[in-house]
C-alpha cells in the first residue's frame, strides 16, 4: 500500500514594518526560496506586502494575489460585509489547502506580524487541522512607528494600550484618557474622530502621527500639525512618561 504524499507547509511570514532589511533571517530565507507566494491586496493595487519583497522572489515563483472583495465600500456593521469576507477567506483557504495537498510549500506574505491585526489570522483559523501551518513572527508596524519617533514608548511601570480607530468615539476617549502610553492603528478615514477623542481625553499635546514607518516616505508629525487625511499606513502614538532612574 502506497503511503500518502506528505502535505506542503503553509507559512505565514511576517515581513516587518516595510523595509527588507528589517525582515528576520528566517523570513528572508523562506521568501527567497518559495515557489508559491500568496499575498493580500486591494483590487487594482499591487499590494503592500508584495511591494516589500520586490526583487526577492525566485524567477519561477508562482504568485497568488488574494484580492479583498470589500474594504470600506460597505459598513463593517452591515451583515453583507462579514458574509462577503467569510466567503473570500474560505475560497483562499481552499486554494492554499489544494497547493499543500500536492506537497508544495506556500509562503503567505504578511505585513508586520501575522498574529497582530493581520488578515492571515483568518486563514490560519481555517487551515489548522487541514494543512500544516507555521508562523514566522515579524517586527510590528507599531514598533517601527515608535522607533521612527525617536522616543521610547514606555518607561518604568507605564501601561501601554493598543487601540484601533474603528472603535466608537466615546470608547476611544475613555481608553485614551485611562492609559499611560498609547498606540492607535487602523486610522485611515477615522482620523477626524480620533482627533476629537484625543482632544476630549486632554492628550492633544502628547499625540504624534507616524506615516509609513520604516518606509522611504516615512513621516513623523504632531497630531495637531498633521493633514486632515491619514494614509492607510498611519499609527498614532502617545509616549509614556513613567519612572526613570
Amino acid at each position: 500500500m502506497t503511503a500518502p504524499s506528505p502535505q506542503g507547509t503553509i507559512h505565514g511570514v511576517g515581513l516587518g514594518p516595510g523595509a527588507q532589511d528589517l525582515m528576520s533571517v528566517r523570513a528572508d530565507r523562506l521568501v527567497r526560496g518559495a515557489r508559491h507566494i500568496a499575498f493580500f491586496r486591494k483590487a487594482g493595487k499591487p499590494g503592500q506586502a508584495r511591494r516589500i519583497v520586490d526583487g526577492m522572489l525566485r524567477a519561477d515563483a508562482i504568485e497568488f494575489a488574494m484580492e479583498y472583495p470589500v474594504t470600506t465600500e460597505i459598513p463593517v456593521a452591515d451583515p453583507r460585509y462579514n458574509d462577503r469576507l467569510c466567503g473570500f477567506y474560505a475560497d483562499c483557504t481552499d486554494h492554499l489547502a489544494a497547493l499543500s495537498a500536492t506537497g508544495d510549500d506556500v509562503v503567505v506574505l504578511c505585513e508586520g506580524d501575522p498574529f497582530f491585526y493581520g488578515s492571515f489570522m483568518h486563514l490560519h483559523s481555517r487551515l489548522v487541522g487541514i494543512a500544516p501551518v507555521r508562523v514566522v513572527p515579524g517586527i510590528t508596524g507599531m514598533s517601527g512607528a515608535w522607533t521612527a519617533s525617536g522616543t521610547p514608548i514606555t518607561w518604568g511601570e507605564d501601561v501601554l494600550t493598543v487601540l484601533t480607530a474603528t472603535m466608537t468615539e466615546d470608547e476611544l476617549t475613555r481608553r485614551i484618557r485611562d492609559t499611560d502610553a498609547l498606540v492607535v492603528m487602523k486610522i485611515g478615514r477615522h482620523l477626524a474622530k480620533l482627533r476629537r477623542a484625543v482632544a476630549a481625553a486632554g492628550r492633544d499635546d502628547a499625540a504624534w502621527l507616524v506615516e509609513y514607518a520604516a518606509m522611504p516616505d516615512q513621516r513623523v508629525t504632531r497630531l495637531c500639525d498633521a493633514d486632515s487625511i491619514a494614509p492607510y499606513f498611519s499609527i498614532l502614538l502617545i509616549h509614556g512618561q513613567g519612572r526613570r532612574p
